[in-house]
């Protein structure tokens, strides 16, 4: 079941390679979407994929990068769209 989820995640997530992180990760897992980095020292991002891959997307998001140190992850569940043909890190 295709599914859709709208993250959030909070830490000491910038500075160390997170985007890069979660795209190649996302990539590997075969979801589409995007992350960015928020003003406010956040890092956000939207999976979009089989339901089994965006829930194992997201319990990555937990850890993340090895210097990154994740403190909360939001998670909001949103109807899929289909409208992402590939995983992009937004700037």
């Amino acid at each position: 079941m295709l599914k859709k989820a709208h993250v959030w995640i909070s830490g000491r997530v910038q500075g160390v390679y997170y985007r890069a992180h979660t795209a190649e990760k996302a990539t590997a897992l075969g979801l589409t979407g995007w992350v960015r980095n928020l003003p406010d020292g956040r890092v956000e991002a939207v999976f979009e994929g089989e339901e089994t891959k965006v829930k194992e997307m997201i319990k990555w998001c937990y850890q993340g990068p090895p210097h990154a140190n994740v403190t909360n992850v939001e998670t909001e569940w949103e109807k899929p769209s289909s409208e992402f043909e590939e995983f992009e890190v937004r700037y």
